[in-house]
């Protein structure tokens, strides 16, 4: 009896410990399926709006992105980690009132920041772009009172809420872009408009979209929160805190955690807009390049290169949304080594993704590239940006997750600081590349990767100082090295013969990559799945952390691995 109560508790214990890798992995599957369903719509828009109004898009969305990340962006993750600690202490009411606040705080924020885009977009933009950023506008508004609610959620640690309306959000954004693209597209061309103004509506429709999919996830959200209300109010009606905190109180203590998650998300993300400014004005000022070509360039960079690269990075961001308020939680009750072995598991999780999804879009990058953007003028440039950019996949995927873990344990100086001594050393290199050499787009390239690599370094230092936390390295890096080695050279074989014998049957060049390509993924992930095992990378408890773990857990023992 008192054996099965012991397993009973030690189960209890090991779930206890999993639950937020569980809910990590939910998250992730969530955002891998909005980073399919947005590449599966890209290659579509672009087809629609061309490479000039990609580069309209992404020069007005990475402005839009920035006061985002100034007003908006991080208040999830801001507001997880304050309600995370509240409710480990059963304080429902204070709770309560921080969720409150935070609405308080994003309406005012999220509408000042909404008209200050609105009214002063032609100094953040130039040209063609004007228009495309004041439709991004009213945007801001609506995502803070998004963030919010899902930050709510996530405080308790329930990942469902915010992953629904994520997928949700992006196929809102996707109908519709397409949709209003090509609406707005045939409009210009009836009206007998040049390219530049065709492209320019184009990119004014996907800007629609963008808005349209967070409009349909905030409303999904408030339904959810209203559903809830109820329960809400019971557990505040029964809960006995003695020292009920002010409004004055609660906002002095948001803006001290808020601020610096804000600093540093958005000097985190400030790299992409400030490396497209700085290689647009050197380019066009230095290098005599025509202005529609260095946009298009930096467009081909951003929405092509940048979007495949993010999609397993989806797996680092969703791991630490869930791994903020556990810390939190974990770091306030004074347990140290619990924390730190929270820290490894997300760690170790993370990169066995990272390691083969980077060396797979390295080794298969052009083949990946024709699937989803299948425009051949600008393939070539586009597969060899993607060549380069795998490497961020594992140093982004393991800055993500280390800042998270900083912001958990209450450093969430350190975090801006690291970010503002990595932006300023990737500048110092993009500048002269860009003035002294004929790298063009590529420097910018070379830039983004070292940002994420310095990042990685000081985030590594800084975690060592305050846990005295050092990450095992065998399992958990050279091990799915290897193994993703020997999966990307297999996968390359099995693309390569495939496209020869295809061709002796196949005309459709498209085709006979996208079938090639299949079957070297499919080879690939069964290969790197067996070698993980049989080379004891990864143990069982690992393999159920992840996505459809447990199917995957079943897979592997009738496949006798475990």
């Amino acid at each position: 009896m008192s054996d099965k109560k012991g397993v009973s508790r030690s189960q209890g214990r090991n779930n206890k410990k999993d639950g937020f890798i569980v809910q990590a992995g939910i998250l992730a599957a969530a955002s891998i399926i909005c980073r399919i369903i947005g590449l599966l719509y890209r290659g579509p828009l672009t087809g629609i709006i061309g490479d000039e109004g990609n580069g309209y898009y992404s020069t007005a969305y990475n402005i839009y992105t920035i006061v985002l990340l100034v007003s908006s962006y991080s208040i999830p993750s801001a507001i997880a980690k304050v309600l995370a600690q509240k409710l480990a202490l059963k304080e429902y009411h204070n709770a309560q009132r921080i969720f409150k606040c935070a609405l308080v705080y994003v309406m005012v924020v999220g509408a000042a920041a909404s008209l200050v885009l609105f009214l002063w977009a032609p100094f953040f933009v130039m040209g063609n772009s004007i228009p495309v950023l004041r439709v991004f506008a009213p945007t801001i508004f609506f995502y803070g009172l998004l963030g919010v609610l899902r930050g709510y959620f996530q405080a308790h640690r329930t990942m469902m809420q915010t992953s629904v309306s994520q997928i949700l959000e992006q196929i809102l954004n996707a109908a519709v872009s397409l949709g209003a693209a090509h609406l707005l597209v045939q409009a210009a061309v009836s009206s007998e408009a040049d390219a530049g103004t065709q492209a320019m509506y184009g990119a004014i429709g996907s800007a629609l979209g963008t808005g349209s999919g967070v409009l349909a996830a905030l409303l999904f959200m408030v339904a959810i929160y209203l559903t809830n209300r109820k329960m809400i109010n019971r557990r505040i009606t029964y809960d006995r805190t003695e020292n009920i905190e002010s409004y004055g109180d609660i906002f002095k203590l948001m803006m001290a955690v808020v601020t610096p998650f804000i600093l540093s998300t958005c000097i985190y993300n400030l790299t992409t807009a400030l490396n497209q400014t700085v290689y647009l004005n050197m380019m066009v000022s230095f290098k005599e390049m025509d202005k529609v070509a260095a946009t298009t360039e930096i467009g081909i960079f951003s929405t092509k290169a940048v979007t495949i690269s993010n999609i397993p990075i989806a797996l680092a961001s969703a791991m630490s949304s869930a791994i903020v308020p556990t810390i939190s939680a974990t770091y306030a009750q004074g347990s140290v080594k619990q924390t730190k072995k929270k820290i490894a598991y997300a760690i170790k999780v993370t990169m066995l993704i990272s390691i083969p999804a980077a060396v797979g879009i390295g080794i298969l990058a052009r083949p990946v590239m024709m699937v989803l953007f299948p425009q051949l003028d600008s393939l070539v440039l586009a597969s060899r940006l993607l060549i380069g950019m795998a490497a961020t996949v594992v140093f982004y995927g393991l800055s993500t997750l280390t800042n998270a873990v900083l912001q958990g344990i209450g450093k969430v100086n350190t975090p801006v600081i690291n970010a503002v001594l990595a932006i300023g050393i990737q500048t110092a290199v993009l500048v002269p590349l860009l003035y002294y050499t004929d790298w063009g787009v590529y420097s910018v390239m070379a830039a983004t990767v070292l940002y994420s690599i310095v990042m990685c370094i000081l985030n590594n230092i800084f975690m060592r100082k305050y846990l005295g936390y050092k990450q095992e390295i065998d399992r958990t890096f050279i091990r799915p090295l290897f193994c993703s080695v020997l999966m990307g050279t297999a996968a390359y074989g099995v693309y390569e013969g495939m496209e020869y014998l295809l061709e002796m049957f196949m005309t459709s060049a498209y085709f006979i990559n996208l079938i090639a390509f299949s079957a070297a993924a499919f080879v690939g992930i069964l290969l790197y799945f067996v070698l993980v095992i049989k080379l004891k990378a990864v143990k069982e408890a690992d393999l159920k952390g992840l996505p459809k773990g447990r199917a995957a857990v079943k897979l592997a023992k009738k496949m006798r691995l475990l």
